[in-house]
């Protein structure tokens, strides 16, 4: 006697199917999470086959190669002509106009823009409460470690600019380094 097994699996694997689909029918919290699967799948597709819209390059600025006193750094707070932001950690100025969404006018960090975010990067405040050249020297040991690390930072991401200068300090002549570069 043969049995013939085929008939009762389509029926069983029917049976699943329309109780799944009945469970998905009749419960709203299930037809809600199938509306967000198929939403989130169609934008899913709908990305991959989007080609981005090229924005359009930043205009590049010339480098510069100076020192600044804290009131020269002031003009580079982001809403100069040119829109240049310099930034100064540990008393090197860094040219952070490309970061202009964090250190720009309107951005997380616009408070550190034309200024010397030292003391706010290591004490993980935003506000620059010290008015001209600060010192750092009443910054606690890990304080101090912690402007050190960002100063690395800086260094690998931004464009190193000169020194921010203290008062009645001269500046360097870095018109040397560019006759070097000529030859």
């Amino acid at each position: 006697m043969a049995s013939d097994t085929s008939a009762p699996v389509s029926e069983s694997s029917e049976g699943i199917l329309t109780s799944i689909l009945n469970e998905i029918i009749t419960s709203p919290l299930n037809l809600a999470l199938v509306g967000v699967i198929v939403f989130l799948v169609y934008k899913i597709f709908k990305s991959r086959n989007e080609t981005p819209v090229p924005s359009a390059p930043e205009p590049q600025l010339p480098k510069i190669r100076k020192d600044f006193t804290v009131e020269e750094m002031k003009k580079y707070d982001g809403n100069g002509s040119d829109g240049r932001i310099l930034v100064a950690v540990n008393g090197k100025v860094f040219d952070v106009t490309k970061g202009k969404r964090f250190y720009g006018p309107g951005g997380p960090y616009a408070a550190f823009g034309g200024r010397d975010a030292s003391r706010g990067l290591a004490t993980f405040s935003v506000s620059c409460e010290k008015e001209g050249y600060d010192d750092l020297s009443d910054l606690n040991p890990q304080e101090m470690e912690s402007v050190r690390e960002w100063e690395m930072q800086f260094t690998e991401k931004y464009d190193y600019v000169g020194r921010l200068l203290r008062d009645g300090e001269q500046p360097t002549n870095y018109s040397d380094e560019e006759d070097d570069k000529d030859k």
